[in-house]
């Protein structure tokens, strides 16, 4: 599918679009993030049989498969489990790299680089919570959403107006496309 010359997007909010955000979006090619509180609002659902159930944002994912037509690659680094359900939902994106029930996200991150053959400076990383920082102190754009914990804010190049689970994914490969749209 070719996009258009404004990828099919509607106008960015440019007042948080410096231009050291605009650099460092230019480089991403990979975009990784967590999954409970990023792809999700953070609220856990159980069946009365003690399944795990999770809600996407379909506009979160409408955004990621843009980000993937556009030629990137994206990944999930997630230290809960619910593996079914994160790999369902991945394949049906055409996520490339899904890291679930991650004891140590810095190696699961390290192995995704190698495996994706970019450096730590060519990813973005949309996180939410102090499991988190290990990774946003890594990559090149450190993005946080809307109602990350305080302890995350400090470690964020940018914000997303939106929520976890309610379009802060699609606001940043929004971000992430328009940026490039400039090179």
């Amino acid at each position: 599918m070719k996009l258009d010359n404004n990828f099919g997007l509607k106008s960015m909010n440019n007042r948080k679009l410096t231009d050291n955000i605009r650099n460092r979006a230019r480089r991403i090619k990979l975009l990784l993030m967590d999954c409970d509180g990023v792809l999700t609002d953070g609220r856990l659902y159980f069946t009365e049989k003690g399944e795990e159930m999770k809600v996407f944002n379909v506009r979160d994912g409408q955004g990621i498969v843009s980000w993937h037509n556009a030629g990137f690659q994206s990944g999930i680094i997630s230290g809960r489990g619910a593996k079914g359900i994160l790999e369902a939902r991945a394949t049906e994106l055409g996520m490339h790299y899904i890291k679930t029930c991650s004891l140590d996200k810095a190696k699961d991150f390290f192995d995704v680089l190698q495996a994706a053959e970019v450096t730590s400076d060519e990813v973005a990383y949309i996180g939410d919570d102090i499991g988190d920082i290990c990774l946003m102190e890594k990559v090149g754009l450190p993005i946080a959403v809307a109602d990350a914990s305080s302890e995350v804010m400090p470690y964020a190049v940018y914000k997303t107006e939106a929520k976890g689970g309610f379009g802060a994914v699609r606001e940043a490969t929004d971000l992430l496309l328009r940026a490039k749209e400039f090179s």
